[in-house]
């Protein structure tokens, strides 16, 4: 057994409904037996429960729970930076031509080591990915995802127009080479994924209701809800759903292990229902900023009890960061049409536990109950640095958080761990 002696700061209560859900210890330890967590508390209380255990002092800096990005697309590594670009035109000149790259299984397997050497590096230790068009670039991902030690949920990216024609799959392509993948992976890793309704038809999505009822281990993904021009289309295409959920519920694809991403331009119907089926909603707001999408209702979605986590929507986001979506977020509410300032304690609780949360892994991951998987992040900022300087003076766990999320980057996390694994290294 290990001890970990360190400012340790974390939300094992969901911080939207419990004003006290931040719990914090200023001189805290966090014991670790073979990559579980057997207690996080005081550092005194701790070390007079198990005086024997080795202790790591790591003082000075600051333990959180591994980051949970519950958005992000593999294939768009190098595609970062594209801005000036609305979702469409970005999806047509910048996006799929790189998409179509990852047919070739040297280039795949180059993206899929970037990829998650970026999450590590920004201290994400689970992530739901949207995989590729490809089966073998899809596998290449887990596979690699698996060595490095992340926690991975991913899947064959499925649709059959209105894209480039080399990413288009029949139904029967798509069914069979998702079962092939579902096989390798076991189905809890493996993620049903549509791009969006507007590139799949009713052929695809009904292969999605197939594979979701076959293997009810799955989970599903898919876009919803993220520009004017898209939803405007969609409903074109489908013209007997009353709204865009509506074309996702018409084959069964919404439940509480579907996870939708952006769903900026959600009606109040569409938010009761996501709150009845106890379906998640990823918000990605670097991502809506650059592409001028718009502004998640955060308030609409919380009164509705929607359950909402992070997203970094890479590449059309602007980097890997979860802590940079964190504050990205708390900006984009202090304008929203309905304002809602969110507190340090929520920012964190978005990055970690409610992505648990909405991944049905929380009795796994998302913060440091005794039991649950060792998954953390350690950060210390850079020595002489201005958020060294900030830091020096804080004794409130708040202020900390949020100089934390305003100045933190990867030259602040030093040690990344997934259970027994160091995955940064």
């Amino acid at each position: 057994m290990k001890i970990l002696r360190s400012t340790i700061l974390h939300t094992p209560r969901n911080a939207f409904r419990h004003a006290d859900a931040l719990a914090a210890y200023s001189d805290g330890a966090l014991a670790v037996d073979n990559g579980r967590i057997v207690a996080c508390a005081d550092y005194a209380e701790v070390r007079a429960a198990h005086p024997d255990a080795d202790v790591e002092d790591l003082r000075g800096g600051y333990i959180l729970p591994g980051f949970i990005d519950t958005h992000v697309h593999f294939p768009q590594v190098r595609i970062l930076g594209g801005l000036g670009y609305s979702l469409l035109d970005w999806l047509d000149q910048l996006t799929l031509p790189e998409e179509a790259r990852l047919a070739d299984s040297a280039y795949s397997s180059t993206i899929a080591r970037e990829f998650t050497r970026a999450l590590a590096a920004h201290g994400t230790t689970t992530a739901l990915v949207f995989g590729s068009h490809f089966g073998d670039a899809t596998a290449s991902l887990l596979e690699t995802a698996n060595t490095r030690g992340l926690r991975v949920f991913a899947g064959i990216v499925l649709s059959d127009r209105k894209l480039r024609p080399e990413l288009h799959q029949t139904a029967e392509a798509a069914y069979r080479d998702s079962k092939t993948l579902i096989q390798q992976f076991g189905a809890d890793r493996y993620v049903v994924t549509p791009r969006f309704a507007l590139s799949a038809s009713e052929a695809i999505l009904d292969v999605c209701q197939t594979l979701v009822g076959e293997h009810p281990g799955v989970r599903f993904t898919t876009h919803i809800n993220e520009s004017p021009n898209e939803i405007a289309e969609v409903a074109r295409l489908f013209p007997w759903a009353d709204d865009y959920l509506g074309v996702y519920e018409r084959f069964n694809l919404v439940g509480p292990r579907s996870l939708l991403a952006h769903n900026i331009h959600a009606s109040a119907s569409e938010l009761a229902r996501l709150s009845l089926r106890g379906a998640s909603v990823s918000h990605c707001p670097c991502s809506n900023a650059a592409l001028g999408s718009g502004i998640l209702p955060m308030r609409r979605h919380v009164e509705a009890n929607v359950r909402v986590s992070l997203g970094s929507d890479v590449g059309g986001g602007t980097g890997f960061g979860i802590l940079k979506e964190g504050l990205q977020a708390y900006l984009m509410q202090r304008l929203a049409a309905e304002p809602m300032t969110l507190a340090p304690a929520q920012m964190l609780y978005l990055a970690t536990r409610a992505g648990a949360e909405a991944l049905e892994i929380d009795d796994e991951t998302g913060d440091f109950a005794p039991g649950k998987s060792a998954d953390f992040v350690y950060l210390q900022a850079p020595e002489n640095s201005v958020l060294a300087g900030v830091l020096g003076r804080l004794e409130d766990p708040e202020r900390i958080l949020a100089a934390l999320f305003t100045m933190a980057g990867t030259e602040s996390i030093k040690e990344v761990r997934v259970g027994d694994r160091d995955i940064l290294h």
